[in-house]
């Protein structure tokens, strides 16, 4: 039984003190709202291919999901090319494979613990021999742009300081900044807590005519326009 107890206790004090540690790295960062809350009410994250005629420029939209929510943004980015006659393939980070062929590359990611995702980092440091080569634009997904300001767009813009420190030799040709979903179902008690005594409405607030029209320009007229 005190074996058993210890076990128990073991773990429980274990996932404490990893929440506790990423409370106070949000805190350093001074904005929890960013932290283990992008997430989207479907768990969708989709991928496909639009524009196969001959001789079209060929684009990647690739993108790092917790949720699904980046994955909207990113569906509607590469459909968006497709109207403008470019083959754009739209998939998963970890699916893209070979991006030799591609003339253009979108990448984005949802913002987790004040930074992009991991993997996403990890796609740009490992493909940046080809990606210095074509035309490069980023994106993120944030809630905190749910109540967008000037303010609030330069701090999140701030979060991607660290790739762009870690890659210099590839300079975007734009950074497309752009607000999440919050569903407070898909948190944890004392994150839901944190979230609503800092007033953080719950909802989707992915705008789609501000993410069509960033597709549009300036990406696709300094992508491959």
């Amino acid at each position: 039984m005190g074996s058993k107890e210890g076990n128990i206790w073991s773990v429980g004090r274990r996932d404490f003190l990893t929440f506790c540690l990423s409370l106070i790295t949000a805190m350093s960062l001074g904005d929890i709202s960013c932290v283990g809350v992008n997430h989207a009410t479907e768990t969708k994250f989709p991928e496909g291919r639009c524009g196969e005629k001959k001789n079209m420029k060929k684009v990647l939209v690739t993108y790092a999901s917790k949720y699904g929510s980046t994955g909207g943004v990113a569906d509607a980015i590469g459909k968006e090319m497709c109207t403008k006659d470019v083959a754009a393939d739209t998939v998963l980070i970890k699916n893209a494979g070979n991006i030799s062929s591609y003339q253009g590359v979108v990448i984005g990611s949802a913002i987790y613990m004040g930074n992009w995702m991991p993997e996403a980092v990890d796609f740009v440091k490992k493909n940046r021999d080809i990606l210095r080569q074509v035309p490069v634009a980023y994106f993120l997904v944030c809630i905190t742009l749910s109540q967008p300001t000037e303010e609030k767009r330069t701090k999140v813009l701030s979060y991607m300081d660290p790739l762009l420190k870690a890659v210099p030799e590839i300079k975007p040709i734009d950074i497309g900044t752009f607000a999440g979903v919050l569903d407070y179902k898909n948190l944890s008690w004392l994150n839901k807590k944190i979230m609503k005594s800092k007033g953080s409405p719950e909802g989707d607030f992915r705008d789609w005519n501000a993410i069509r029209a960033w597709a549009r320009e300036p990406v696709y007229s300094k992508l491959v326009g």
